[in-house]
């Protein structure tokens, strides 16, 4: 139950993000799913703290000298 409350917050400013300012870009995304699926399944899964630093390692290497590919969350 509290891990729901903790992530909830960063769950919504993700699908803003995903409604709001992601239809405005080019999808340049190298991963299957995308970093803000990712995010959020990482979210889900591992809470606050695990889930977001999964984020954030997926979010840095994702430019044309990281990874590509299907990458689910662990």
């Amino acid at each position: 139950m509290l891990k729901k409350i903790l992530t909830a917050p960063f769950i919504f400013l993700v699908r803003v993000y995903q409604t709001v300012i992601s239809p405005l870009t080019p999808a340049t995304c190298r991963y299957t799913p995308t970093c803000s699926q990712y995010t959020v399944e990482a979210l889900k899964k591992y809470g606050v703290f695990k889930g977001g630093w999964l984020a954030i390692k997926r979010i840095a290497s994702c430019n044309p000298w990281g990874g590509s590919g299907y990458d689910p969350v662990p």
